[in-house]
């Protein structure tokens, strides 16, 4: 017996509307066979993701007392990690998820351990550039490396891949969270080079032990017979989507640096954690209820909607009077921040062709860490000209022009067609398959129309 169901071009009106996927929860997502094989040593791997940069900073304030200097190598890292990050991705898919991580993790340990002699030995700061350019560059990409495994082991289950990203996501804010304290507790109860040792130790023994399970790996895609292979960035839509991904991490950077700039205007220094928390907190709620959703509307349609949420969660930050006012203020943009997170995740899954997947993820986890050293920066100068409120502003202009950009080229975020016995797929078609209970729903198909 087969089941009928039909997947529309989300850009024709007055076309049916496809059934909704059936809901696939958490519970069912963690039981895929050999999930917790490489879930449980990437958590390890991407927990020091977060502690590197403000492990930096109480090093380097530490033995050289200065904010600026300080702030400096933290910002070459961040850089550094942005841009080299999608090269490592690009390598990861053509020679294999091991072949990239295991040189990493030793050219990682080896600059970490490079940096922190320098800073204890009072080197001057080019000298720490020097050495925070390879320890940033050679940050292992988990997180995108995660997500194309789940990608290669659920694509014939769009509504289950979600789910996934859903949960990437999540544990992207809570090693946010839980990083940056980690780092701090180390360096207050031992010594702040400690919070360095224990980034790199971490990096080693969970990047080692990821590459370990080759068995959930991607497949590799070498190049083809003319030296080519398939680039994320030459899919305008991956471009339009990392240009967003700027707005989303400029967000994470002037709350950074607004948040505590507030706190401290109002003599609250100390509840600045607090305050962010909350922002994060409401992002991984938001994260949490958003792969539980069973979604009719199309991606790119949940992408606009859920951007245009952050800018306007993000435009009531400035006029806050005080620090619960602001928390109130933060939770609901925070809300919008994982969904954004989630739908460009899944856009870029379906923009590219398989062997430039974990590029095209490492794109846009680059863009969000320059957007938020720009933002961080940006936030930090107008604090310095006009007070603590006018950080603020960064976040509504940085979401605001992501949305303008996402809103004016809409149309490079439909997926491309396949081909079809050497012809394109129509944008409406009509797919007959087997019923079965429990099936994951109606996969996304969309032609090749243009908005």
């Amino acid at each position: 017996m087969t089941a009928r169901r039909t997947v529309e071009d989300p850009l024709s009106p007055g076309t049916p509307a496809p059934a909704a996927p059936a809901r696939v929860g958490y519970a069912a997502l963690l039981r895929t066979p050999g999930a917790w094989t490489f879930l449980a040593p990437a958590f390890a791997a991407r927990l020091p993701y977060a502690m590197l940069s403000l492990g930096i900073v109480l090093l380097v304030l530490d033995t050289h007392g200065s904010y600026g200097t300080a702030g400096a190598v933290a910002a070459v890292s961040a850089v550094a990690q942005a841009v080299i990050g999608p090269q490592t991705g690009r390598l990861a898919d053509r020679y294999g998820q091991a072949a990239v991580l295991l040189p990493s993790v030793a050219v990682h340990a080896l600059s970490v351990g490079a940096l922190i002699a320098l800073a204890l030995g009072h080197a001057p700061a080019w000298a720490l550039f020097a050495a925070a350019a390879p320890a940033g560059a050679s940050v292992p990409q988990i997180g995108a490396m995660v997500r194309a495994r789940w990608v290669a082991r659920l694509s014939d289950s769009p509504a289950t891949l979600n789910t996934a990203f859903a949960f990437e996501s999540v544990t992207d804010e809570f090693t946010f969270v839980v990083g940056p304290v980690l780092a701090t507790a180390i360096a207050t109860t031992v010594t702040p080079s400690a919070a360095l040792i224990a980034e790199a130790a971490l990096t080693v023994a969970g990047g080692l032990a990821f590459a370990a399970q080759r068995g959930t790996a991607p497949a590799r895609h070498p190049r083809t017979a003319d030296g080519r292979g398939p680039s994320a960035l030459s899919s305008p839509g991956v471009r339009l989507l990392a240009a967003s991904f700027l707005g989303v991490g400029s967000v994470f950077g002037a709350m950074q640096v607004s948040v505590t700039a507030f706190a401290e205007s109002v003599g609250r220094g100390g509840a600045n954690g607090t305050v962010y928390g909350i922002f994060a907190g409401g992002s991984m709620l938001a994260g949490v209820l958003y792969g539980l959703v069973a979604w009719r509307r199309p991606a790119r349609q949940r992408m606009l909607g859920c951007y245009a949420l952050l800018v306007l969660g993000c435009s009531t930050l400035w006029a806050m009077p005080n620090l619960t006012a602001l928390a109130v203020a933060g939770l609901f943009c925070g809300l919008a921040i994982a969904p954004t997170l989630i739908t460009g995740y899944t856009l870029v899954e379906t923009l590219v062709a398989d062997g430039a997947k974990t590029e095209a993820f490492t794109w846009l986890t680059g863009a969000i860490g320059l957007g938020l050293a720009a933002g961080s920066t940006v936030a930090g100068l107008l604090i310095d000209a006009g007070g603590p409120s006018t950080g603020f502003l960064v976040p509504v202009v940085g979401a605001g022009l992501g949305l303008i950009a996402l809103v004016a080229l809409r149309g490079l975020l439909v997926a491309p067609a396949k081909a079809v016995g050497g012809e394109p797929q129509s944008a409406v078609t009509t797919v007959f398959e087997p019923a079965a209970a429990g099936s994951a729903g109606t996969r996304e198909l969309v032609g090749a129309g243009r908005a």
